[in-house]
Order: C-alpha cells, then structure tokens, then sequence
C-alpha cells in the first residue's frame, strides 16, 4: 500500500514539472523577470525606515506582479503586448518622498547615492530614466546605451563626472537629453545622430572646446556655466530652437543675424562671452517671436543697434556692461513709450543728451542708464546712479573719433 501511494506521489510530482515546461511563462509571470529582478534591486538599496506608509514603495509588494497587481507598485508603468508575451517595465516615475538608500534610479528629488547600478540596464523598454536632484555618483556608464527606447534622460542635479559617451549618439529615439548641473567634463560628443532631440540641457558643468555637431531638431540648448570657446556659427543650422541660452562661457566672434531672427526664437541669452558684434538686421515684415535679448558681459562695441527696435515682440533688454558708446537711439526711448518693458543699458559708454522721450516713460519700466557718459536727468527714474568720471568719457570720445 505504501509502495502505491508513494508511486502515485512521484507521477503528480512528474505531473506537475511537465506542466510547468510547457504552460506558457506568460501565464506564470506576466512581466519579464529580469525587469523584476531589478525592481527588487531598487527596493533592496533602500533604508526600509525611510519609506513611508504614503509612499509609492511602500506599495511594491513582490507576491504579486508589477504589471498585474490591483493597487500595487504604484509610480510602475508597463507595456502590454498583443501577443500575450510578458509585460515589459517601461517607466518608473516615483513620489519625492525621501527615501534614504546607497544607490538607484529614477526618483527625483530624493537622497539616493553612488554610482547608478548596473542593474538599471536591464530594463530594456525603459522609455524614460529621470534621476534627477540626488546624490548620484560616478560617470555616465556604457551601459545606459543599451536602453534603445528611451525618449528622455534626466540626470540633472547630481554630482556624476567624466565625460559624456560619444555612443549617447545611438539612442535615436531620445528627445530630452539633460544633464545639467553636475560634474561632467570633456568636449561635448558630435550629437547630430540624434535626429528627434528637442531639448539638450548641458548647463553648470565644466565641459570645454567648441560647439559639436548638434541636432537640426533642437527647440531648447542650454549650454551655460561651463567653459566652452569659439564661434557659435553651428547654431545657424538650429532654425527651430525656441530658447538659446549659452550664457558664462567663453564663446567670442559675432552673434550673428541668423540666431536672432530664427523663425521661432522667443529666449535668446548670451551674456558673459567674449563676443566684440552683434547683427542686428531689419526685420520688418518678418514676423519675429524674439522676447528677451540677454547680451550683458561682453565686448560689444560701436553704437546700439539701429535695427532692434524692429523686432515688434521685443519685451526685455539687457545690454548692461559692454563697450557700447555714441548716442541713445530715439526710437529706444518710443519703445520704451509703448512694448518695451525693461532696458539695462549701464557701464557702457554711451553719450550726449538723452531722448526726450525718456523723461515721459512711465516708473514701471525696468532699467538703468548708469555707469556711462550720458547727460541724464536725475528727475528720471532711469537715471538713477552716477555716471562715469569725465576723464573715461574723454577717452571714450577720442577713441570714437579715431574710429
């Protein structure tokens, strides 16, 4: 008797491992177990005393799956083939609740630190990676190129180092790229194979030589605080950017005519460079969308630009702290009547009287005409300051005259 049952037992345990060959992993597992795998991996590198009865992770319970469980792992989402193939984790986007942990990934603003695991890559149909305001470590690792899906990278606001990987290049899906405020170093890689990039943010790094190859797509270059040089005629091919910002560096020639009158420029900062021109075409009859010209700290020179009144969108100009001199156009002061909203003008050295339309400007408008050779009245509220000693203006003059 004992002999049967025993025997019985062996063929329901046979039974059992036959059919667990042949039912579909989909059926056991609907999402792909290394995507699990690293979800486990996250919650693992976590302090579990830093996670809140509100938090997301404290949702994520491992007896249920990722993609199926009913009001489980929230802050995951999947994909969900038609195929009845398993569920692929495609995004993470969890709360900023504070969660202490050595290391991990995609959750903005928490206290998260090291370098960004390995295991991270695993997550193939990753579409979105947002890292951003922790305390992550290291470099950009290789592995990140292994994520063919992804549309947007946010690893801002961290401390990784090293250089950007030239082989970023080969995420030809991605749009966001934005790695600002962080350590790298290095020339910027030839990014132009990335042909649906609409927003590169490299500002507040210390990333050095010229402008690379950029993407025609572009709408948003931030290139700020870091110690780029030469030209920046790459940028004329970037006839759909909406905001240019390449501000604290070191980029000297022309600004050129191009930039400002792209179809759709709305922000256009360029101050504390180098540059010596400015081209300030006539656009009369061209719609322009440009709202804010920042060209303060540089060497611009020669009288202000005739044509700037033109640009009918025009809001807000600073052109403070530049080697401008010669009279204040009149049709500054008319603008300053009717669009204009503010104008920073001081440390130049402008001269003469100043425009009478000035004086009729209202006390709203922002500005300062200081720091020059102007005879302004200190009725004026734009006036207020003090100009520069006569002896600069003096040879300020003589100068002009040579030229």
């Amino acid at each position: 008797m004992a002999a049967k049952i025993q025997q019985s037992l062996s063929s329901l345990l046979l039974m059992s491992l036959l059919l667990l060959l042949v039912v579909p992993s989909s059926i056991l597992s609907a999402t792909l177990r290394s995507d699990i795998q690293a979800l486990e991996s996250i919650i693992r590198s976590i302090d579990p005393s830093s996670i809140s009865p509100s938090s997301y992770l404290s949702t994520w319970d491992f007896s249920e799956d990722p993609c199926e469980g009913s009001g489980t792992f929230l802050g995951v989402m999947c994909s969900f083939p038609l195929d009845n193939t398993t569920s692929r984790v495609t995004e993470i986007d969890l709360d900023d609740d504070g969660y202490d942990g050595s290391s991990l990934m995609n959750l903005n603003k928490n206290r998260f630190r090291g370098p960004i695991p390995e295991t991270v890559f695993q997550l193939k149909k990753l579409t979105k990676l947002s890292l951003s305001e922790n305390f992550f470590t290291g470099d950009i690792t290789p592995g990140i190129t292994w994520l063919k899906e992804l549309k947007t990278i946010d690893l801002s606001k961290n401390s990784i180092a090293g250089e950007i990987p030239p082989r970023i290049s080969s995420l030809r899906s991605l749009t966001h790229l934005i790695l600002s405020n962080n350590h790298l170093d290095g020339r910027i890689p030839p990014l132009n194979g990335l042909w649906k990039l609409q927003v590169l943010e490299l500002g507040n790094n210390h990333l050095s030589g010229t402008l690379p190859k950029l993407p025609p797509s572009l709408r948003t270059l931030s290139l700020c605080y870091n110690s780029l040089a030469g030209r920046i005629t790459p940028l004329h091919r970037l006839k759909h950017l909406v905001s240019l910002d390449v501000s604290q560096n070191r980029f000297s020639g022309t600004i050129s005519h191009e930039i400002l009158t792209f179809p759709e420029i709305s922000h256009i900062n360029v101050s504390f460079n180098q540059f010596i021109s400015v081209e300030v075409v006539q656009v009369i009859g061209i719609e322009s969308h440009l709202r804010i010209l920042d060209a303060e700290g540089n060497q611009l020179q020669g009288h202000l630009p005739l044509n700037l009144p033109s640009y009918g969108n025009l809001k807000y100009i600073n052109l403070r702290s530049n080697k401008f001199s010669g009279d204040i156009p009149r049709i500054y002061g008319k603008r300053l009547e009717n669009s204009w909203r503010s104008l920073y003008l001081e440390n130049n050295y402008l001269t003469g009287l100043l425009p009478e339309e000035f004086q009729r400007v209202s006390k709203q408008i922002r500005g300062s005409l200081s720091n020059n050779c102007l005879q302004c009245p200190k009725n004026v509220p734009i006036c207020q300051g003090v100009q520069k000693p006569k002896s600069q203006c003096t040879n300020a003059m003589q100068k002009e005259d040579l030229e």
